[in-house]
């Protein structure tokens, strides 16, 4: 099975430039908790509910006035939707991350892959059980 059969298509992003308090109340609405951020059309970081917690609100920051740019991650684990879950998984146990950004040939993003989106794959289940494992011991 290949990554662009599982993941969710219907992807949100939020600009670079936005206002963080933009991006929260994308999150709150669309009821997530992480959003990949572009330039252009181009994947630049993600933005995470932690980012917004610990690099902005715990800093004071106006989330009106802080930009996405200046508390998201630049370093984004990406796949491209032609791979397999096996490369996904592994991806997803060696560094660390429990989503991965789905990315076409000009890293735009196309969507997002998680490790429950995995696990509902019957002969994943397993595997995916101790990647989850090893993300919570770590």
């Amino acid at each position: 099975m290949r990554i662009g059969e599982l993941m969710t298509k219907n992807l949100e992003t939020i600009e670079a430039g936005e206002p963080v308090r933009v991006a929260a109340l994308r999150m709150r609405t669309c009821n997530i908790g992480s959003l990949p951020v572009v330039e252009g059309g181009q994947l630049v970081g993600m933005l995470t509910d932690r980012d917004i917690t610990v690099r902005c609100a715990a800093l004071g920051q106006d989330p009106n006035k802080t930009l996405v740019r200046e508390v998201m991650t630049t370093v984004v684990i990406t796949c491209e939707a032609r791979e397999t879950l096996e490369v996904a998984e592994q991806l997803m146990e060696e560094k660390m991350v429990r989503r991965l950004v789905v990315v076409d040939e000009e890293r735009t993003p196309v969507g997002i892959l998680s490790l429950d989106d995995l696990a509902t794959v019957p002969e994943e289940v397993l595997h995916a059980g101790e990647v989850l494992e090893r993300l919570h011991q770590a």
